[in-house]
């Protein structure tokens, strides 16, 4: 038996001068299932929209315009944000669920933005004292899957894996909302496996 915590973010951006606007984590024991009622959500205030507008690229501008007001109006300063994620690790229901081990994240495309926007945003002590270094990337054992035969191609995109296995069409681009369907498709490729497995 396994657990981990789903972790997602959304940005300003995929470069690195992009800030952390919305964070979320949901607790996901693979036996046991996601525990939603566990899963927590923050905004994180930023510059005003139209303050960061000039070096936002056209989709973030499209799409997260709303996300990026939000944020900036009511997000928790990034400065105390650290304080409610200590808190949060804390609390008796998440010590309930890890006990004293450091959960590992679950996710996609982590290392792509979610960690390295992590550890700018709170710095390489923190995150060693809080989470495990240990990572599980569903986009990357999706990606097995499909070269090992066991899940369709192009099912290694996070859109098309969620569609292949009834969630949704497209992804939510909020981060709690996409925290939830990366812990479901992990325990729905695992049933996947382990129906594999049976004579």
């Amino acid at each position: 038996m396994a657990k981990y915590l789903s972790l997602d973010t959304e940005a300003t951006g995929l470069t690195e001068e992009c800030v952390l606007i919305q964070l979320a984590f949901v607790p996901v024991d693979t036996e046991k299932g996601v525990a939603r009622d566990l899963g927590v959500e923050w905004l994180v205030q930023c510059p005003s929209f139209e303050d960061l507008k000039p070096s936002l690229n056209p989709w973030v501008v499209e799409n997260n315009e709303t996300l990026i007001r939000d944020a900036s109006e009511h997000g928790v300063p990034p400065e105390a944000l650290a304080e409610k994620v200590d808190a949060y690790l804390k609390s008796p229901p998440l010590k309930a669920f890890f006990g004293d081990n450091r959960p590992a994240f679950l996710g996609k495309s982590m290392s792509a933005l979610d960690i390295p926007l992590l550890h700018r945003t709170f710095g390489e002590e923190f995150m060693q004292s809080h989470f495990h270094h240990h990572t599980l990337d569903v986009t990357c054992v999706a990606r097995a899957l499909v070269e090992s035969g066991l899940l369709p191609p192009g099912t290694e995109s996070s859109s098309k894996i969620m569609k292949y296995f009834g969630l949704r069409d497209t992804p939510a681009h909020t981060a709690l909302a996409d925290a939830l369907d990366m812990a479901e498709i992990y325990l729905k490729i695992l049933s996947m496996l382990r129906e594999s497995k049976k004579p």
